[in-house]
């Protein structure tokens, strides 16, 4: 009998997700906003992820072994509750209900988990829902997943799960062992959040945006070490300004923020629209650098014997999609490997549920080598949504389309057009890595800022990323660490940087993704054909959406997203839909 575990996240009211493993092979992934086109999908259930996943392999509800989710109850005799209620002194509500109904979200949480199941057409009585503790499962998703046969540092950052908010652990024959783990509020995850709202986005959506504008800024103009400390072992976030609940939040305009009153007196008014300027470049220079150097100090204080014996590290959690750190981390001499699972914020919590359950249930999961694991569609579907579409789109089928797409596009790119490309399976977590994209030519001066301007309607200053041939990633990144996640950044070579001007980011870098063949042949066969063209097998990749939407799933989807756009190239499958220029 094969083992069929089901992960569902949304724990934490957002990015629900659901992951499908059978027999230690994860068969399906898919996050919930991309079917109801509402990015993060707060408050939402992993409904139509969960369909997608049971209908994709073919099961039903009463094949699966046992419903894993990524929240469970925490025991009154551990430390967390009580530590909560003592830092959260100035809020006794809140304090004394963690110790008297400390378990509150846990049990909502399962109700809501319970309905979910219900209404996908599972017998509750014959159903096992596994609770696994939030960073267990962060944990799980990085080291499961990772293929380390060797003991494995395990470090997880983000804002927070039932009560912890980060871990520390290690990985041996298939065992997750925990060493440490802090509780809210002290978070770093909390506080990059918190300053990320205070510098006008959204917490949980515009950390990256903070990370992107960094670059901009200088991180000596100001000195934000009174924020939090790492001293004698523990972390301690100052709440003071930042991770602060009740009265002492600041409001405005009928909402309040994860930062007080103090943080305005201190930095001034919040940041208000799109532009990147003084003082506001240099404070997320200055958030950057601290979450950098108190994440290093932290992994170096609990992970460092384990770095130093073998060398493995894995990561996840929110804080492990800070591609700047991941930097810093890789360029340690004693690490030889760092592996970031890929959707490592709490959308990959159901895989990390789920392949937790497995492999406690004797069945070891697979390396996770790619994350084309969502809906796939045929040209019969792409061809019925053109016909369908209100737009009344002009296209054409592509004979032969293995070779003749790549070519055709390639040609395209080369002239100077980007192209939304949809090809394959949906990716799985936050990037787009060729399944669901829009391309461009990285050497054609002035791309990006078109794509900014004109087809994402996204901030001017955000960054571009680059996938790249195995065969060209070495040398232009300096590196042969792999990176087929975009997960990391890397200094780019000096060449490179006037070769591919549009995917270097201020500060030289690029958030790279390094492809090899066996895992998207069409997208590595494009570059190949871009190489032939420019000299160069790398293309600007961003993902294929608009400003606050969530990517493309469906053919009507991409559809939709081109006709709201300046796009004049879309490519699903082998079929090409070209826009009149008006």
């Amino acid at each position: 009998m094969a083992l069929t575990i089901l992960g569902l996240s949304g724990a934490v009211s957002h990015d629900p997700s659901a992951a499908l493993y059978i027999d230690g092979k994860l068969v399906a992934a898919a996050e919930e906003e991309r079917f109801i086109r509402d990015k993060h999908a707060k408050g939402r259930m992993p409904v139509e992820a969960a369909k997608f996943c049971l209908e994709f392999a073919g099961i039903e509800p009463s094949d699966v072994d046992a419903v894993a989710i990524p929240f469970a109850p925490i025991s009154i005799f551990e430390k967390a509750r009580w530590h909560y209620a003592k830092r959260y002194w100035y809020a006794p509500d809140r304090g004394i209900d963690a110790i008297l109904n400390g378990n509150r979200r846990y049990r909502r949480y399962r109700a809501r988990i319970e309905e979910c199941l219900r209404g996908l057409g599972f017998d509750l009585d014959k159903t096992e829902i596994v609770p696994v503790e939030h960073h267990l499962t962060h944990a799980s998703s990085a080291y499961h997943c990772s293929g380390f046969q060797e003991k494995t540092a395990i470090l997880g950052i983000d804002g927070k799960g039932e009560y912890a908010t980060t871990f520390f652990g290690y990985g041996e024959n298939g065992r997750i062992h925990k060493i440490k783990e802090f509780y809210d509020p002290d978070s770093l995850g909390g506080l990059y959040g918190a300053i990320t709202e205070y510098l006008g986005f959204e917490m949980l959506d515009g950390e990256y945006k903070v990370m992107g504008m960094a670059p901009y800024g200088d991180p000596t103009k100001y000195d934000f070490s009174r924020l939090a400390r790492f001293e004698n072992g523990e972390l301690i976030v100052n709440t003071d300004y930042v991770n602060v609940i009740g009265l002492r939040r600041y409001k405005e305009k009928g909402k309040g923020y994860y930062f007080s009153p103090r943080l305005i007196e201190w930095l001034g008014p919040k940041r208000e629209g799109d532009i990147a300027d003084d003082p506001y470049i240099h404070y997320a220079a200055s958030m950057q650098k601290l979450f950098e150097d108190l994440s290093l100090q932290m992994m170096d204080y609990y992970l460092g014997d384990i770095l130093r014996e073998t060398g493995k590290l894995v990561f996840a959690g929110g804080g492990a999609l800070n591609v700047k750190l991941n930097q810093k981390i890789i360029a340690r001499p004693e690490l030889k490997e760092l592996f970031v699972q890929p959707a490592s914020g709490d959308a990959g919590t159901a895989i990390g549920a789920a392949s937790y359950v497995s492999v406690q249930r004797g069945v070891p999961v697979e390396k996770m080598e790619h994350v084309y694991l969502g809906p796939r569609y045929t040209n019969e579907q792409v061809i019925a949504a053109c016909e369908q579409h209100a737009d009344k789109p002009r296209w054409e089928k592509i004979d032969n389309g293995d070779a003749e797409v790549p070519r055709r596009i390639a040609a395209i790119l080369a002239a100077g057009n980007p192209v939304a490309w949809f090809q394959g399976r949906m990716e799985f977590g936050p990037r787009a890595l060729g399944g669901r994209s829009i391309l461009g030519c990285p050497s054609v001066a002035g791309v990006a800022d078109r794509i900014n301007a004109q087809i994402k309607f996204r901030e001017r200053w955000r960054p571009f990323c680059p996938s790249m041939l195995d065969t060209v990633g070495p040398g232009m990144l300096q590196s042969d660490h792999p990176a087929p996640f975009m997960t990391f950044t890397f200094e780019v070579a000096e060449e490179w940087k006037t070769r591919v001007p549009e995917v270097v980011h201020e500060d030289g870098t690029s958030r790279a993704q390094v492809l090899k063949r066996d895992y998207n042949p069409r997208y590595y066969d494009l570059m190949v054909e871009l190489e032939k063209l420019t000299g160069n097998g790398v293309v600007l990749n961003t993902s294929l959406n608009r400003r606050g939407e969530p990517m493309i799933c469906s053919p009507t989807d991409a559809l939709n997203m081109f006709f709201g756009s300046d796009l004049q190239y879309l490519i699903m499958e082998d079929v090409l839909v070209v826009k009149d220029r008006g």
